[in-house]
This record gives C-alpha cells, structure tokens and sequence, in this order.
C-alpha cells in the first residue's frame, strides 16, 4: 500500500510541475467505441486510491447510443447503474497538444470478480488462459482506412453520397502519393509514435484515398490498447486537418474493403517463439493446432472479427477478404496465412476481420480459437495452394462463412467453444447485441431501397 501511496504522490507531483489541471480517461465499450471524460486531478487521485464507476449504459446501447430493446445485463429494468472500472495506470499516454496525460480503463464485476461484458476482460481471459500452458501472445494489427477531405458536417450535408477522398484514383504502394502528401504521411506516423502506438509502415493502398498502417507488434494486452488508440486518434489527427478517416468494413462497392488483419504468434516461457521450429511445410506442430483451431472455430466466432452489418459486404469471393477458414503458405486468398520464416518471424495472420472490428473481441476471438485447437489437439486440412475462392464450394459446410451478422449470430450462440471460452452471460448479451444491429438496419429504408422500387415497383 505504501508503494502505491508513494506512486501516486510522484505522479500527481510530477503533472503539478508540468501545469496539468487534468486527466482524460478512455474505456471500450462493446463495438470497440473509446468511451470516456475529462477528470479533474482531485477525481483522479480518487479513481487511483478507490477505483472508480461509470455509467453501464454504454455496454446497453449501440454505437448510435440507441438502448438495447432486450439486454438482460443492463436498461430500463436495471436503472442503469454505475459499473465500476479501474484506471490502468501502465496505459498511460502524453497528448502533448492538451498538456493532458490519458489512461486507458478496465470494468470490474463485483466485488472485484470479471467484468461478464468487457471486451478489455475478454481478452485478459485469454491470455490468462494461454498462460496456463506455459504460452503467452506477441501480436500486432495493421488497417486500412480511407481519408476523405470531408468534415463531420459536410457528410451528412450530402448523405454520404459523392464524398471528395483526399486523392483521386488507385495508387497502391504508391511513392508518388506518399512524398506529395509526406507531411501528411510523416505527421500520422510521429503522432502515433507520441501517443506509444508506433506504426511500423504506412503505405498507400489501392483506392482513392485509401492508406494502410501496421502497428509494432506488442506482448500481452499491449497490442490491443495500441490498435484501439490508434483506430480512435487517426481520426482525431485527420479531423484537425477538416478532413476524416473511416475504418468502415467497405465504405463502397467500388472498391475493395478494408481489413484489420490480424498477425500473431505464441511464445513460450523463456520468450521462445513457439510457432518457431517449422518442418517443411512452414508449420510447427503447435502452429498446426493453432491453425487447425481458427480453421474448425473462427466461422463460429465470426461475429466478434465481422460485428457489423457492413462487415458481410467485404467477405465476399474475389474481394481481397475470406469467405470460407482456409489456411495456406503465404497464401493471400486464404483466411489464415502462415508465413513462414526463422524462429522471430514464423507467426500466423489472421485475415479476416475488418477495420471496424474491436480490436480487444478481434484479438479473443482469434486466440480463442487457436487455443481451442491447442486443447483439443486438433489437426489442420490440407493447405490451400493457389486461389482459396476455387476451392470453396468442396469445403464442407461448417468452414464456410456465414453471409450476413444474423446467421453468424445464431452460429455463435450455438457455439459451445464461444460459451466455454467467453461464458455465458457475454455470448448472450453480444448475440443479443448483433441482432440488435440486424434490426436495426431492417426497418430502415435505404438508398439501394429507393432506387431499385420508388419509380418501377
């Protein structure tokens, strides 16, 4: 207790010395939302000593902070209590442009047991339980996203239609585009490196306006706060410069979505890669129960890697994205990649999450299934070799992706893995959740609704 006291005292005595009246707090909600607010330094040394409770509502309404018609965790019938959470005090991050320090925060259940609902809590279970077979988790993300020179404004002044993106035509990889917009490009990559969520490239992709950054791959938790921070303040360093980034799944049908991939490996307890070691087909007999795992388990998961009703409009055949858990060599098409390499490099990308997944359930899914395939001892099929489209249709049903959120929320609840891994309380309240979403998409009408039946119909 002493040495907490002492902490604290230095760092208040620390920000009082740099002029700071104030400290900014940050949780994730469901969707993967930063949901937060300013604190006064009083309140802080408060939340540090005591914890502290923030309205659980945010864990009851969607991202449009419409309230769930049917949780069960949290609404009307609960009065929407205070949830607690603790501020995690290694998260912190220096916003130098605000002289204000931010901390990244956990929910608690009660009496200090798990938080049901947390994501943050979900992948903490995770990696808790690849620490009971002697494993621990180096991963990392990379996103595309595209930047439009648009405001919050002038969107929704054109509905959305006839956007200006912040460079014309396809410009994959391109030289031209990086050097032209270089302050850009150099200004997102040292913000980034300020806030601790240090890119390791940033490149163009192929779209208009469309850029892609992969994080530095971080042990434990550590990647997952990175990729939720950096989601959310790409946007802020873009709306300084009255222009926005959206990490939609596909913001249109002309062009490819944008994926979230997901690249990890398992190291053992001297900090040995343990996907290291491959025979000659690039795979280390735990890599090949890791990908046995993703390929029997993730078309279950599916919906915390693709939450969205958008998500299903990038995962079609073609289209740069999976529609089926395939697994190949160095195989683009496929929904699991293994790249091989020496005993740093060998690791695992998962490609099928989009950039609107939350990174902490993107994370628990993937180790979730990988571990199911460690427990069970599972062996992977055959390899993909060449276009995993083609080999589709003779794959057996259950590898197959569902096309839309409903059917892969009824897949997930069917799930025994889902409910032995993330229990029941949490697959209840996020399927509850995703069929929320379908509904509400159903009973809107929408532009391609307007279009194909005002005039015809």
């Amino acid at each position: 207790m002493t040495d907490s006291v002492d902490l604290l005292e230095q760092k208040l005595a620390s920000y009082a010395e740099r002029g700071v009246t104030r400290v900014k707090l940050a949780l994730t909600d469901l969707d993967g939302v930063l949901r937060g607010k300013y604190v006064s330094l009083d309140k802080f040394a408060s939340l540090l000593a005591k914890g502290g409770g923030f309205c659980d509502c945010v864990f009851g309404w969607d991202v449009e902070d419409q309230l769930y018609d049917a949780g069960v965790y949290t609404g009307w019938h609960t009065g929407f209590p205070d949830a607690d959470y603790r501020v995690l005090v290694d998260s912190e991050r220096w916003l130098a442009d605000e002289n204000t320090p931010l901390f990244l925060g956990q929910f608690v259940g009660a009496l200090g047991a798990p938080h049901p609902i947390c994501p943050y809590t979900r992948l903490q279970q995770m990696l808790d339980r690849l620490a009971s077979h002697g494993l621990s988790l180096k991963s990392g993300f990379e996103y595309e996203f595209f930047v439009f020179d648009e405001t919050p404004h002038s969107v929704r002044d054109k509905g959305y239609r006839e956007l200006r993106p912040l460079t014309p035509g396809n410009f994959g990889y391109s030289v031209l585009r990086a050097s032209a917009q270089g302050a850009e490009f150099a200004g997102l990559m040292d913000y980034c490196r300020e806030l601790h969520c240090d890119l390791e490239g940033l490149h163009c992709e192929t779209g208009p306006g469309v850029w892609e950054g992969a994080l530095r791959p971080e042990l434990g938790m550590e990647a997952a706060d990175r990729a939720a921070l950096f989601k959310t303040f790409a946007k802020v360093f873009f709306s300084r410069m009255d222009c926005m980034a959206t990490f939609m799944a596909k913001w249109s049908m002309d062009y490819p979505g944008q994926s979230g991939h997901f690249h990890f490996s398992l190291l053992d307890e001297s900090g040995t890669n343990a996907f290291g070691n491959a025979d000659n087909d690039g795979n280390s007999p735990l890599m090949a129960q890791a990908v046995a795992g993703l390929e029997r388990f993730l078309p279950d998961l599916l919906p915390m890697v693709a939450p969205t009703i958008n998500s299903y409009t990038r995962l079609v055949k073609g289209a740069w994205a999976p529609t089926a858990a395939t697994w190949g060599v160095e195989n683009r098409t496929a929904a699991i990649r293994v790249i091989p390499g020496d005993t740093a490099r060998q690791h695992i990308e998962c490609r099928v999450p989009g950039a609107d997944g939350n990174p902490y359930l993107v994370a628990a899914a993937v180790i979730a299934a990988a571990l199911g395939g460690i427990e069970q001892g599972l062996t992977p099929g055959e390899a993909v070799v060449g276009d995993a489209y083609a080999v589709e249709d003779k794959l057996p049903s259950a590898l197959r992706f569902s096309s839309n959120l409903r059917d892969a929320a009824d897949r997930m609840e069917r799930s025994e893995l889902a409910r032995d891994m993330f229990g029941e309380e949490f697959v209840d309240h996020f399927v509850m959740s995703r069929r929320w979403e379908c509904a509400e998409y159903e009973r809107h009408v929408n532009a391609w609704q307007l279009e194909r039946y005002f005039e015809i119909i």
